[in-house]
């Protein structure tokens, strides 16, 4: 026997869900475009300040990499840490404000699916890393012409590192109930993880104990990844570090995706 449904009705309840994931990603992405002062000069000028820094103090002391000047080793390290921290800020930033403003039960009422507000979140957080991304390098280029041996490299680590930081936003973002939480996470976790990926430095410069911490570290395979697109040279083989970063990614949106299914910490 045939059930009858109404014509029409699963089409516009999917319509009306395309629409309402478009709306979240395009508000998200506004939301740091509205004060790109503060969201994307700022970390590029950081990331200056840092270049000028290291590379005045250690251009004719370090060399990181055979053939390779410090300043020039330096730069990619800079782009992607500004990825991955501003990715990590996009999302982890937009939660807690709509948690704290009371604002977020805007977001659940639409017909979105625990997917959908995962992908839009992590999107948005990919183009503000991207687009930093792409400052700092503009910027800091002029200081040492980089060269590109491998592009889809480039593209691979740096888009996937920031969907990966962009998801552990949203996973701090929905543990966290205060800016003060949030900060801790960032400043015990992401930030510390970060600096010591090999971003001012090769890890086959650390003594063999650290050496062997540093390959425990998620944000090293990122750095690492992402390096060997513009040099060809890297302490650990390329494929390697894309195979950690996607299994780390697929962990990570697993346990964002579940969180929001559960409505944890958001439908309360």
């Amino acid at each position: 026997r045939r059930i009858r449904t109404h014509p029409g009705v699963g089409d516009s309840m999917s319509a009306s869900s395309v629409v309402s994931f478009r709306t979240l990603l395009t508000k998200e992405m506004l939301r740091f475009w509205k004060v790109s002062f503060q969201t994307i000069a700022a970390p590029v000028l950081t990331a200056v300040l840092y270049l000028l820094v290291f590379g005045h103090v250690l251009e004719e002391h370090v060399q990181a990499l055979p053939g390779i000047s410090y300043t020039a080793f330096l730069i990619p390290g800079l782009v992607m840490m500004s990825v991955l921290q501003n990715a990590f800020a996009n999302s982890s930033s937009s939660l807690i404000q709509s948690k704290i403003m009371g604002s977020l039960i805007f977001v659940l009422l639409p017909p979105l699916s625990h997917w959908q507000l995962f992908g839009a979140y992590v999107a948005a957080s990919i183009v503000r890393g991207v687009i930093v991304g792409l400052g700092v390098f503009a910027v800091t280029a002029w200081f040492a012409p980089p060269s590109f041996a491998a592009p889809l490299w480039i593209l691979a680590f740096g888009v996937l590192g920031a969907a990966m930081l962009g998801t552990l936003g949203l996973i701090a973002g929905i543990w966290a109930d205060k800016f003060d939480q949030l900060a801790a996470f960032q400043n015990f976790i992401v930030m510390p993880a970060t600096f010591l990926s090999g971003v001012f430095y090769s890890v086959q410069s650390l003594p063999p104990f650290w050496r062997t911490v540093s390959h425990f570290n998620p944000f090293f395979y990122m750095i690492d990844g992402f390096r060997y697109g513009f040099f060809a040279q890297s302490d650990v083989n390329p494929w390697l570090s894309l195979a950690v970063l996607a299994l780390a990614f697929v962990v990570a949106a697993l346990i964002g995706v579940n969180l929001l299914a559960r409505g944890f910490k958001l439908r309360n």
